[in-house]
This record gives structure tokens, C-alpha cells and sequence, in this order.
């Protein structure tokens, strides 16, 4: 669903006035909508024309024609959600790895350093759990994480701007618009994208998957307002990921850190996904969340 031309400028009000630096994209299953100018890109259509094509989210050309590379951003705080998740999801479709059994089914190595009947569903709803899953991840595929993701998820995505650089994921725009892309095609149809990971996976994910306990979870991703889910870095501020399978829209935030971090993250989330309130006179409106300050 594309973003509404007053809609995209309140987002882009609100990001300019508290964090000037900040890069961000909104868009849907044909790629990006509306964002700041790392983006790249030519500009969206009109309300109501033909999108553009799909490869409209790779690099722009420079005046002489030559693709120029799009600068690599720390993602660092995405990692469980663009190199583990994904990874999780692949060894899961294959049948390599099953949700439910216990971790002792796959060797002392594989459960290691946790409690006795951990599961990979326990490590994948736990905010802690990220690093015995990748040990698990890493043991079954007999491969470093960043060698599994890079050949199993990034290169089949086009993302090959991602990697590890002196530790710390580093990721274009560009590469990011492809990840969300991804969640919203279908895994078959004329306009599917390639995906390392089923619909399944994506479905079984992005639901609640911890009962009545707080807070919600889904597999390394939670759930946020407006049908929405998200992934964001563990400190604040830091990256963001939003996707709402419901609105087929989708989401990235990445701060400078000059506004706050959250109260942006926030402001920034109901700007994209919240309904937009009646104007008077029965109009649509447009509505630029303000930006809370300690």
C-alpha cells in the first residue's frame, strides 16, 4: 500500500526536524516509496500511477552513467533479524532443524551453556537468546554465521553491499529495501522475488509466539501498534525495521543519534503506520507525529 503523498511528507518533516542525518525508506513489495536521499532512486510516482520496477531500489548512476556504490551503513544492531533470522528460517524449511526439540538432540556442542530442554523456539522469543542461537546455527551448518547468511540469504536477496566488516554488519539502503521486499512478495507469481525462506516461515514468525506472557514475541521479531512488527538494535538509539504484512507496507529507520533515538523510533513508527485522522470536511489528512523530549 503505497504511503500517501501528505502522509510521506509528515514523515519526512518529522525525521528532518529531529534528526536531520537520519536515513530512512517506506515502501512496499515493489520497493520504495518515499525516503531521505540515501534512498536513491528516481522519485515515487504520482498517487494512483504504475509503480516503477522492481529494480528500482539499486544504485543511481552518476551524471556519465557508471552505477555508483551506495554507501554501507552499521546495521550492526539488525544482525539478529537480517543474518540469523533468515538463517534460522532456512535450516527450518529444509527440516534441519526442528523449533520444538530440545537442543541435546543435536550434540553437547549445540547446547552448550543453556538449561536442560532449552529448544531453538525458547532461544527465539527469549531477548537473550541470540547468541546460543547462532552457536546452533553455526553447528548444524557447519559454517560461520556470516558465511551461512552471505551464501544463503544476501547473494539469493541481490544484498551484495551486506557483510561483516571488522566485526560490525554493514548494509546500503539499498540492501535493506531488498530484505523487506522479500517479506511481503509471494513465494510464487510472476512478480516473486528470489528468497532463501518460505511464506511459511515468514507467517509463523511474525504471530505471537509467547502465549499471555509479556512481552510479546514473535521469532526474533515483536509486534508493534498497527498491525505492524518490528526489529530494532538493542541500544538506543539505533536501527529499526518495520513490516506489516496487513498494510503490505514496510519500514527502516536508521538514526544518527542526535534526536533521542526512541521518542524518533516512535514518532517515526505511527507517522508511517498509523490510520491518518479525517481532515475537516470529510478529507483524508495528514498528520506529522511530534517528537517527545526528556
Amino acid at each position: 500500500m503505497t504511503l500517501p503523498s501528505d502522509q510521506a511528507q509528515a514523515v519526512r518533516t518529522l525525521v528532518e526536524s529531529a534528526d536531520p542525518g537520519a536515513v530512512w525508506a517506506v515502501g512496499g513489495p515493489e520497493g520504495p516509496h518515499h525516503g531521505s536521499d540515501a534512498a536513491q532512486g528516481p522519485p515515487p510516482p504520482p498517487d494512483g500511477a504504475t509503480p516503477a520496477p522492481p529494480d528500482r531500489a539499486g544504485p543511481a548512476p552518476d551524471p556519465g552513467g557508471t552505477p555508483v556504490p551506495a554507501p554501507a551503513l552499521d546495521v550492526g544492531g539488525l544482525t539478529a533479524v537480517l543474518a540469523l533470522w533468515p538463517a534460522v528460517g532456512a535450516l527450518v524449511d529444509e527440516g534441519t532443524l526442528s523449533l520444538h526439540t530440545p537442543l541435546t538432540a543435536y550434540g553437547e556442542a549445540a547446547a552448550a551453556g543453556t538449561p536442560a530442554g532449552t529448544t531453538a523456539h525458547h532461544l527465539l522469543t527469549h531477548p537473550g537468546g541470540t547468541a546460543a542461537l547462532t552457536r546452533l546455527v553455526e553447528h548444524l551448518a557447519e559454517s560461520p554465521l556470516a558465511d551461512l547468511a552471505a551464501v544463503r540469504v544476501w547473494h539469493p536477496l541481490g544484498m551484495t553491499g551486506t557483510g561483516f566488516v571488522a566485526g560490525t554488519l554493514r548494509a546500503p539502503l539499498t540492501d535493506l529495501v531488498r530484505f523487506l521486499r522479500s517479506l511481503l512478495h509471494p513465494a510464487d507469481g510472476p512478480t516473486a522475488a528470489p528468497r532463501p525462506f518460505t511464506d511459511a516461515w515468514t507467517a509463523q514468525s511474525l504471530r505471537i509466539r509467547t502465549g499471555e506472557l509479556t512481552p510479546a514475541r514473535g521469532l526474533l521479531w515483536q509486534p508493534a501498534p498497527h498491525g505492524a512488527w518490528t526489529h530494532h538494535g538493542p541500544e538506543e538509539p539505533g536501527p529499526a525495521l518495520w513490516v506489516s504484512p496487513r498494510h503490505r507496507r514496510w519500514a527502516v529507520l536508521l538514526p544518527t543519534g542526535t534526536s533521542g533515538g526512541a521518542p524518533l523510533r516512535s514518532a517515526f513508527r505511527e507517522a508511517v503506520f498509523a490510520p491518518a485522522a479525517p481532515a475537516p470536511g470529510g478529507g483524508s489528512g495528514s498528520r506529522a507525529a511530534a517528537v517527545p523530549r526528556a
